[in-house]
């Protein structure tokens, strides 16, 4: 996960939200993909704070995060 500033163009990201979200509740995430990084924003804030990984680094939190939280 980094925190500096890709040449990518930020404005053209397609932004998905996870079919965990829920409209009004805590847990609104949404991601973008670009060839280079995977970024992760609040969708109740979507021009605050943001995480972006790489692609290898973002398959191995799917992998270990599958499943969790589920009841």
């Amino acid at each position: 996960m980094t925190s500096t500033p890709s040449t990518e163009a930020v404005s053209t990201l397609e932004w998905i939200k996870s079919s965990h979200s829920t409209p009004d509740g805590p847990d609104c995430v949404e991601v973008a993909t670009a060839p280079d990084t995977v970024r992760v924003r609040d969708s109740k804030h979507i021009h605050g704070p943001r995480l972006v990984f790489t692609p290898g680094a973002w398959s191995d939190f799917l992998t270990r995060t599958a499943g969790r939280g589920e009841s």
